[in-house]
């Protein structure tokens, strides 16, 4: 960032509600089937149908809300928001205006070791527009098809202050949310399927300023990366323009993942320009307290207070504990595996290391993966035991994860057991030694990097299978005798 601006970022994150039908129809929601096979006169938006609220998506609203730490309203209401798009066949989408379902929320994020609080404005519930899909290029006859599977698709909308400062912190305050929308059960948050989804409000200022300066909003970034990179570049290009005398203009922009920078897509439209109106169709929303406190009661163990436990129960750093609650599924997996296997830190360095590798690798889900928490308890209590070396633990647990084996069963297989026999390693370590006088003059001359020849020598001649610790000590006292 260039000396003298600070960057204010306020972000809208749309999360698809985790309902198997729509908000207003009985259409299914499931993600990945063929276009235009789950729609019906009321999503597909013929003239004279009537929308039905589907309760459920209000339960989940309230989870979220409550989750994030919002105030319930006990009154709110559907407005109609008048736009055209191609895939959103009403022309109008069915939001909420000036009374939404949660207002005044906030969540806790790290930033540079310090906690900070970032405000959430409002959270209301919308329906999800249709996509489309492009084809040909400028040069053949380019045309778009419609895919109306995801009209009607019940949304929350989650509102920030414009409190973050950072592309970093922007990032965090996702990841965050996120996770304790995973835990409250309200969403599954899959961005590659786009039930989760971000728009960035990005402006600049001179610091020290109090007016927040002109705004551009980068729309539809579906992963963290993007996000990130998105708010640096147009941070950047909003100040080179400043410094160059150019207007910066309140407008709405994409990002170009291919070039790595953000462009123009239209003005910047405000509530006025979408003619707010209550909905006709649908009657305002009175939600009684009592049923707002059981849905408080039902809410599971959340993100923060998992962190609590992990760093008080078994004294994990924070850094630690942030990245195990990143979803329920992944803090099930190291609360299963302690059961099994005490050392709480060495099951977290197995899962944020070699685990979490795999899992990127393949673009997979901890749900996903072969290995369960009993198969990797066992793993780490066959290094205890000195059956396979840390190392060669890495091997047995690639295998593992490919093919979903056993430890053991991968061991025997593959003949990986550690050699621990002192007779054995005696005779191949004072073989070595007879075979090379010269590294052994070395040694005696003070050269101790020799010693780490004999290691190389004894573990190449067991295919890395000997004792590590016990090797190391076998050869000292061996070349203690040539002193």
């Amino acid at each position: 960032m260039a000396k003298g601006y600070e960057t204010v970022i306020g972000l809208e994150v749309h999360v698809e509600l985790k309902t198997e039908s729509k908000i207003f129809c009985s259409c299914s929601t499931v993600f990945g089937a063929e276009p235009n096979t789950q729609v019906c006169p009321i999503c597909s938006g013929f003239p004279g149908m009537l929308p039905v609220l589907n309760a459920r998506v209000v339960e989940l609203a309230i989870k979220a809300g409550l989750a994030l730490n919002c105030e319930i309203a006990d009154y709110c209401k559907f407005d109609r928001k008048n736009y055209f798009y191609p895939d959103l066949p009403k022309a109008y989408q069915i939001s909420q205006y000036d009374l939404p379902i949660c207002k005044r929320g906030c969540l806790e994020i790290d930033a540079d070791g310090q906690k900070k609080t970032i405000g959430i404005t409002r959270a209301h519930i919308e329906e999800d527009a249709g996509k489309l899909v492009h084809q040909g290029d400028i040069t053949s006859s380019p045309f778009s098809l419609v895919d109306l599977n995801r009209s009607g698709v019940p949304l929350l909308e989650i509102v920030s202050e414009p409190d973050m400062r950072t592309a970093q912190e922007a990032r965090t305050y996702v990841e965050k949310l996120r996770s304790i929308l995973l835990f409250a059960g309200v969403s599954d948050c899959r961005m590659q399927e786009g039930s989760l989804r971000c728009d960035a409000n990005v402006s600049v200022r001179p610091v020290g300023q109090k007016e927040l300066g002109t705004r551009a909003e980068i729309k539809n970034l579906n992963s963290f990366r993007s996000l990130e990179k998105a708010i640096e570049y147009e941070a950047k290009r909003q100040i080179f323009d400043i410094e160059d005398g150019v207007e910066i203009i309140q407008e709405t922009r994409t990002w170009d993942e291919e070039k790595q920078t953000t462009r123009s897509m239209r003005s910047k439209e405000e509530a006025h320009d979408y003619r707010y109106f209550p909905d006709p169709d649908l009657p305002p929303l009175k939600i009684g307290k009592d049923w707002i406190e059981t849905l408080r009661g039902s809410l599971p163990e959340l993100p923060d207070q998992a962190q609590e436990r992990l760093i008080r129960d078994f004294n994990l750093p924070l850094y630690d504990a942030v990245i195990i609650t990143s979803s329920p599924e992944y803090l099930a997996f190291f609360d299963e595996c302690v059961k099994l296997y005490s050392d709480a830190k060495v099951v977290s360095n197995w899962m944020m290391g070699e685990l979490n590798k795999v899992l990127n690798q393949n673009n997979m889900e901890i749900s996903d993966c072969k290995i369960r928490p009993n198969a990797l308890a066992r793993m780490l209590e066959l290094i205890d035991e000195g059956t396979i070396s840390g190392k060669m633990a890495k091997t047995v647990f690639e295998e593992m994860f490919a093919s979903g084996k056993e430890a053991d069963l991968i061991i025997k297989e593959k003949g990986l057991v550690q050699i621990s026999d002192e007779e054995t390693l005696k005779k191949l370590i004072n073989d070595i030694v007879v075979q090379n006088p010269k590294v052994v003059e070395d040694y005696k001359n003070g050269k101790k990097k020799a010693a780490g020849f004999f290691v190389g020598q004894v573990m190449k001649a067991t295919k890395g299978q000997a004792n590590p610790a016990l090797l190391n000590s076998l050869l000292e006292e061996r070349l203690q005798k040539e002193l």
